[in-house]
Order: C-alpha cells, then sequence, then structure tokens
C-alpha cells in the first residue's frame, strides 16, 4: 500500500497559484463542473482531470461552510435585534400597564366620590321630561356616555347591559 501511495504522489502536482486563480475564476462563474469543462481546464492547466474534479469538490465544500457560517452570522444579528426589540417592548408594556392601573385608580375613586353607580333607565328618564327639553335629556346622555366608559375602563360587563 506504501508503495501504490508514493506511486501517486510523483504524479500529483501541487496546483500554482496562476492555476488556483484559473479554478477560482472557473468557480465563480459556475459551481457545478460539467464533464466538458472539467476536460477543457484540465487541457488549459496541464494537469489530470481527477484533479480538477477534486479541487472543485473540496472548493464546494469550503463555500457551502462559509454561505452557512455567513447565514448563521446574519440570523444571529437578526436574533439580536429581535430580542433588542423584545425587551423595549416589554418595557412599554409595563410602563402602559402602569398607566392603566393609576387610570384604574382614578375612575374608581371618582366614582366613590362623585358618581351613583346605579343604572339608570333611559326611557324612564326621557319620558319623566318631556316638559324639560334638551337639558335633561343632555345630562341623561353624558350620565349614561361617563357610565359606558366608566365601565369599559374597569372591565364591567355587567353594568355595560344594564345601562344599553
Amino acid at each position: 500500500m506504501d508503495a501504490f501511495h508514493s506511486q501517486h504522489q510523483k504524479h500529483k502536482k501541487r496546483l500554482t497559484q496562476d492555476q488556483v486563480r484559473v479554478l477560482e475564476t472557473s468557480f465563480d462563474h459556475r459551481k457545478k463542473l460539467e464533464p466538458e469543462v472539467k476536460l477543457q481546464l484540465a487541457r488549459e492547466l496541464g494537469v489530470p482531470a481527477r484533479q480538477v474534479a477534486i479541487w472543485y469538490q473540496n472548493k464546494r465544500a469550503r463555500w457551502k461552510t462559509q454561505s452557512l457560517e455567513l447565514d448563521y452570522n446574519v440570523i444571529r444579528v437578526r436574533l439580536e435585534h429581535a430580542l433588542i426589540e423584545k425587551r423595549r417592548l416589554e418595557r412599554d408594556v409595563m410602563r402602559l400597564q402602569g398607566e392603566l392601573e393609576k387610570a384604574h385608580e382614578m375612575l374608581h375613586a371618582f366614582n366613590y366620590a362623585n358618581f351613583n353607580p346605579t343604572p339608570i333607565n333611559v326611557s324612564t328618564a326621557l319620558a319623566s321630561s318631556d316638559e324639560g327639553g334638551s337639558s335633561t335629556e343632555d345630562n341623561i346622555n353624558e350620565d349614561l356616555e361617563f357610565q359606558q366608559l366608566y365601565a369599559a375602563l374597569m372591565g364591567l360587563d355587567e353594568f355595560k347591559s344594564n345601562w344599553a
């Protein structure tokens, strides 16, 4: 077996820089080596066709590895940006939850200080104020709008149905 390798080593020549440059240019144009092109390159470079084929095979493997590394780096950068955006959005959510909680507390305090939470029967109120005109109707509409707003903000679905 050593005799085979030593004989094989005698015939295999290392490629020169010019030969590698020609192969690189060819590889840039086509990643897959066609049999006709392989024979043409072998004749042009003065090396066996098998050596050209092996060079192409190795080059494709290196190229694929480099491509995967580049793709990985792009994905890693995108992930980092997505994580930064996620943290920013989480901070915004926390801030908005705090603001919402303050708004709930203010509405709750306002409700106990200034508002009677008993539902208004709009049709009865309107019927009893036929003489009064639009000012009583406007007050009832304002009360109804406030009650609906309050219920929506407080998430009080049971009150919404009573006021509708």
